[in-house]
């Protein structure tokens, strides 16, 4: 193991206290350097929950086909939607504006549409809080679209510097690839993406006796909610390995599968979660120098998801990385591990 290798290795190790943090798994290509790492209880190569990390995947697709001209950003959702799904899906101070929802406001975040999964209702409950306090409970494309319909829009869409991060537009954007193209979402990851990068470890959970992926920590227990993961899809499905994760965000920002000059249209930044800006079907992490302890804080693009999973990629230095804590109570420590692990390479 070369002198890199062993610092990064000293990296994930000591990131695992066995009270937030029980194991790592992270890749890393800078240039012509790659490595991957695991610490704790991670195996090599173990399959985990991306979560929302996924919601790079369906951008992916919708981007593949709006390069084949079947899907436009400027499309109003109302043109691949029933009207069932439609009514009422934002209703604002006693206006609908679910017609006028274009696939851009939900990749962007700027539809307004109410986050059905984090989002409380009037009695301070959430979809997330259940599960968090080991409820676990399925539910299908219907029921987490009524159960958004009965939050409150958060704006009227496209409000200029509005965005809210709604897993809500990613279930809608689900629905919208698997009319357009006639074919499932799985089967959409799979010929799309799956397949032609040979990922043999990535892949739609949709079986919750399916025991492969890593369990999934809350604090320091346990989380075991596959009702919940079989049900997120478009928002949150999505299990693969920190190796073919870095594959797949190479893919994406090299233009593996769309014209690689979209990707500076993507980066029209929004405010959700300090310090994440949302971009168009991407996310945006730089940290204000003042909040940074490793001096000059990089620009990382790409997304992350609430169990600590990520995937990114550096433009300036050209480093890509991907993994995760495996933490859903505190997600933002991947982000703490990345930048140790930028920092280090910087010095190699």
């Amino acid at each position: 193991m070369s002198g890199i290798e062993n610092r990064l290795q000293k990296v994930l190790e000591r990131t695992v206290d066995a009270k937030n943090v029980f194991g790592t798994s992270f890749c890393v290509k800078h240039k012509d350097f790659t490595w991957c790492g695991t610490s704790g209880n991670f195996q090599k190569d173990e399959q985990y929950f991306i979560a929302s990390t996924t919601k790079l995947f369906v951008t992916a697709i919708i981007l593949n086909l709006r390069s084949k001209n079947i899907i436009s950003f400027d499309d109003r959702i109302s043109a691949y939607l029933t009207d069932d799904i439609l009514n009422g899906l934002h209703t604002l101070n006693g206006t609908d504006y679910s017609s006028g929802l274009t696939i851009k406001n939900l990749l962007a975040h700027t539809s307004g549409i109410p986050d059905y999964f984090q989002q409380k209702d009037g009695n301070g409950k959430s979809l997330e809080k259940e599960l968090v306090n080991g409820n676990d409970r399925s539910w299908s494309f219907e029921e987490a679209i009524a159960l958004s319909k009965t939050l409150k829009p958060l704006f009227i869409p496209d409000q200029k510097r509005k965005a809210h991060y709604s897993d809500t537009n990613f279930q809608l954007l689900g629905r919208i690839i698997e009319n357009s193209t006639q074919i499932s979402l799985s089967d959409n990851f799979e010929e799309l993406i799956f397949k032609p990068l040979h990922l043999t470890k990535t892949y739609l959970y949709q079986d919750n006796n399916d025991k492969t992926p890593k369990v999934l920590f809350y604090k320091n227990r346990e989380l075991i909610i596959p009702k919940a993961m079989s049900s997120f899809g478009a928002d949150g499905g999505v299990v693969s390995t920190s190796k073919e994760l870095l594959q797949f965000i190479e893919a994406f920002f090299s233009g593996g599968f769309f014209p690689a000059a979209y990707i500076s249209e993507l980066q029209v930044w929004n405010n959700i979660f300090f310090p994440l800006q949302s971009g168009i079907g991407i996310q945006r992490f730089k940290l204000p120098w003042i909040f940074n302890p490793f001096g000059n804080s990089p620009e990382l693009i790409g997304h992350s998801g609430l169990s600590g999973a990520l995937a990114f990629y550096n433009p300036k230095n050209e480093i890509f990385i991907s993994g995760t804590v495996n933490q859903v109570a505190n997600p933002g420590i991947s982000f703490r591990l990345v930048l140790k692990i930028i920092q280090h390479l910087l010095k190699k």
